[in-house]
């Protein structure tokens, strides 16, 4: 089995305390209106997703690619649309809204975001060298990156040298951080822990592939009783009969 994700925002840290009294550094997700908004098949596409799209916009406010896709879709454009493959058992119907509910407090997810940008370091920050020794002999060179070339053979620096560059802004995931809390009033994810971007990022939600989950709603937990109550009827009266 394998859900789909949820695309997010982030908002920003606090801290939760729990039971014990103990502080726990959080941040926090808001799901906002994240609605499926297509599927994949594999008779037309070669495998099985769900389209999501977050944070509904106008069309002149986003390529025309995807204005084009969302209008021959019958769907309204949103600003994020990601998609997640998921098994042939956890598809969500199109048109279906997203909360927090569809994670599970305790469990453990994957988050993947844009990392903040630091833009030109050096090679001490940007890959933790140790530099030079901050004594008698060496000339202004403390943070320098050392010797980088090679004797006659290859004569010349090899690629993925650690040097100084262009540092963050780049797409980073983060494994098996916890849910600490859900708020179904206000459709927050509290998680435990640091999440990668700044404040206004959309973060991809995923369950963590590396743990074992048990008692997750399949393929989400849904909002309408209504839509429940319909589908468990059929179910009763073909017993009855």
């Amino acid at each position: 089995m394998k859900r789909s994700g949820l695309i997010t925002t982030k908002i920003g840290m606090t801290r939760l305390y729990d039971d014990g009294g103990v502080a726990h550094p959080v941040t926090v997700l808001s799901v906002g209106d994240c609605t499926v908004i297509g599927n994949r098949t594999m008779e037309k596409n070669g495998y099985v997703a769900n389209v999501l799209g977050l944070r509904e916009a106008k069309a002149k406010h986003i390529a025309k690619p995807q204005a084009v896709a969302a209008e021959k879709a019958g769907v309204k454009p949103f600003r994020k649309v990601a998609e997640f493959r998921v098994s042939d058992d956890c598809v969500i119907p199109t048109g279906t809204a997203l909360s927090a509910s569809h994670f599970v407090v305790g469990q453990f997810i994957d988050v993947q975001a844009t990392s903040k940008g630091k833009g030109f370091q050096g090679a001490m920050k940007r890959h933790n060298f140790g530099g030079k020794e901050a004594s008698h002999g060496v000339l202004k060179a403390h943070r320098s990156l050392g010797g980088t070339g090679m004797r006659e053979w290859p004569g010349r620096v090899l690629k993925g040298k650690k040097m100084a560059g262009q540092m963050g802004n780049e797409t980073v995931t983060v494994q098996n951080l916890k849910v600490f809390g859900i708020d179904e009033a206000e459709n927050l994810i509290f998680v435990e822990g640091a999440v990668p971007g700044a404040n206004g990022t959309f973060v991809l939600v995923t369950d963590a592939i590396k743990k074992e989950h048990k008692d997750l709603p399949v393929p989400t937990k849904l909002n309408n009783p209504v839509v429940e109550e319909a589908v468990a009827e059929p179910e009763t009266e073909a017993a009855a009969e």
